[in-house]
């Protein structure tokens, strides 16, 4: 049996890891002198009144050696293979603590890390098919070879309702933050090779930033795989939420449209607001 086993940052939604027996391994979230892990004692709402009540940004962290260790122990129990997802390895050290605990207990060949390149249901959506091919009965080798190809096809981007916590996190200058506030604009991040970068700013209020963004996505969506788009958010009014949902729909392309909720590490860098939708290209 091969179990599929991935860091917090998926952020997928709590109903498919337990239809699909997906195991989380939390990274860490530093709140002043206060640790959390992600997904386990802290929401992204306590993390935003923490942040705005400090005027700073929450560190995170890796997950810790002892917590994987104890999890890829218990997991081998019944398990003959883990595959591993990781954030990427340019944003965190998540896959080599991973490698680390998997040699710790001696089974560097039967876990296989995978370093996702990406961040948040662009990771998720990997998982996703891994899980479905493991459930499926197909060979760790064979699940690992298919990831490997999606990987660069991975499309993950996402617009910012605010500057102030990429600004807080040391990704954006103070001068960009506050002209970015001033000026009402929202940034496009896109992620590619495992990091992050700015792309288009889109001005003016939110939710209409965020609709053209998705609209300027239509010829990428309408040849993406038709299998499924993620729309994740950080903490988005349901309006628009809906509004985004009902464009993907009229598309008429994709067989399943899936929205999650990012979790406390991505939330703690991207801030309230922030919206992206993800899928892997044919």
């Amino acid at each position: 049996m091969i179990r599929i086993v991935s860091d917090s940052t998926c952020d997928l939604p709590r109903e498919l890891l337990q239809k699909l027996d997906i195991a989380i391994l939390p990274l860490f979230i530093h709140l002043g002198e206060n640790e959390y892990e992600d997904g386990i004692n802290i929401s992204p709402e306590e993390i935003y009144s923490w942040a705005e009540a400090n005027k700073s940004t929450p560190q995170t962290a890796a997950p810790s050696m002892a917590r994987a260790t104890e999890l890829f122990t218990r997991l081998c129990k019944n398990a003959d293979e883990l595959i591993c997802f990781a954030i990427s390895e340019q944003m965190s050290t998540s896959a080599n603590v991973m490698r680390l605990a998997a040699e710790a207990i001696g089974k560097q060949e039967q876990i296989h890390i995978i370093d996702s390149e990406n961040l948040s249901t662009g990771i998720g959506i990997l998982v996703l098919e891994a899980a479905e091919m493991a459930q499926a009965g197909k060979s760790a080798s064979e699940i690992i070879a298919h990831i490997e190809a999606l990987k660069p096809k991975v499309r993950a981007s996402f617009v910012v309702d605010t500057l102030t916590y990429l600004h807080r996190g040391g990704r954006c200058g103070a001068v960009a933050a506050l002209a970015g506030s001033m000026l009402h604009l929202h940034p496009k991040i896109i992620v590619k090779n495992g990091k992050m970068s700015p792309a288009k700013k889109y001005k003016g209020k939110t939710d209409k930033a965020i609709l053209a963004y998705v609209r300027e996505l239509e010829p990428e969506l309408m040849t993406a795989m038709p299998k499924r788009v993620f729309i994740t958010h950080s903490g988005c009014n349901e309006q628009i939420i809906s509004q985004i949902a009902e464009y993907l729909l009229s598309l008429q392309h994709f067989d399943e449209i899936l929205i999650s909720r990012a979790g406390g590490v991505i939330s703690s860098h991207c801030g309230p607001g922030t919206l992206g939708v993800l899928f892997i290209a044919e």
